[in-house]
C-alpha cells in the first residue's frame, strides 16, 4: 500500500508555514474538500501538477489521520483560515491581488467590501471566471503575466479553477496563485465573514453551508457516502 498522489501532495504542502508560502514565486496551490476530492481522484495527472494542496475541511483531516496516520492542519481560502492571512500579508509588504472568480457584479462588490475591510491592499484588477472560449482564457492568462500581481485569486469551481491557474503558470506568472470556491460569491453577498464563530468552533462549517446554501446539499450527501470509500480504496490501490 503507499500514499496517493493526492495525500502527498498534501501532506508535502503541510511542510511549510504560511509565509514560505506566500514568499515562493512561481506557485500555484488549490485546496480539497470531500466533494472536491472525488473530482481530483478523476483528474490526478491535473492536480498532481499543482504545486501544494490543503485539507479543506476537518472530514479530510480526520480521514488523513484516520487511514495514513498523518496529522495535517485545515486550511481554508475563506475568513476562517488563509485569506485573511493573505490580505494582512499584502497590505503589511505592499504586494498586490489580481481576482478571477464569479459573475463580475459579484467580484466588484467583494473587490469592495475587501477594500473596506482592509484598505491598504492593492489590487491589480479583477474580472468574472466566465470565458467564452479556450482563446480568451489563454489571453486572459497573458495578461495576469504582463501585470505581474503577487497573488492571484482564481473561484471558478472545481476543475477549471485548477486548469486555469496552471495555465497561468504555464504562461509564466511568477506570482503566487490560489483558488478560492465560493468564497467571492459569499464575499459579495456582505457575508465575508461567512461562518458565525460558534459554527467555526465547532467544526460544523459544511453544516452550516448545507443549511445556508440549499444547493450544496446534494453534493455534501454525495460526498459522505462516497468519500469515505473512494479514500480508503485510494490507499489500498493507489
Amino acid at each position: 500500500m503507499k500514499n496517493s498522489i493526492l495525500v502527498n501532495k498534501i501532506l508535502s504542502t503541510e511542510f511549510y508555514s504560511v509565509n514560505q508560502i506566500f514568499e515562493t514565486k512561481g506557485k500555484v496551490y488549490t485546496y480539497l474538500n470531500p466533494v472536491s476530492y472525488l473530482t481530483a481522484l478523476d483528474n490526478k495527472e491535473l492536480f498532481g501538477k499543482m504545486d501544494g494542496i490543503f485539507a479543506d475541511g476537518d472530514l479530510l483531516v480526520k480521514a488523513i489521520k484516520m487511514v495514513y496516520g498523518k496529522q495535517v492542519t485545515r486550511r481554508s481560502f475563506d475568513m476562517t483560515s488563509m485569506a485573511p492571512e493573505l490580505f494582512s500579508y499584502a497590505e503589511e509588504h505592499g504586494k498586490t491581488i489580481y481576482i478571477v472568480a464569479s459573475k463580475q457584479e459579484q467580484v466588484e462588490k467583494a473587490v469592495e467590501i475587501f477594500r473596506e475591510r482592509y484598505p491598504k491592499v492593492k489590487f491589480a484588477g479583477y474580472r468574472n471566471g466566465y470565458f467564452a472560449s479556450e482563446q480568451e482564457m489563454d489571453e486572459e492568462a497573458k495578461h495576469i503575466v504582463k501585470l505581474n500581481s503577487d497573488f492571484l485569486i482564481v473561484g471558478m469551481g472545481a476543475l477549471m479553477q485548477e486548469k486555469f491557474l496552471l495555465k497561468v503558470k504555464d504562461a509564466g506568472y511568477q506570482g503566487v496563485g490560489f483558488t478560492c470556491g465560493g468564497f467571492i460569491h459569499q464575499t459579495s453577498r456582505n457575508e465575508i465573514d461567512y461562518y458565525p464563530a460558534w459554527v467555526d468552533k465547532t467544526n460544523l462549517r459544511f453544516v452550516y453551508r448545507m443549511w445556508k446554501e440549499p444547493h450544496t446539499r446534494k453534493r455534501y450527501v454525495m460526498a459522505g457516502l462516497l468519500f469515505p470509500a473512494r479514500f480508503i480504496v485510494e490507499k489500498i490501490f493507489g
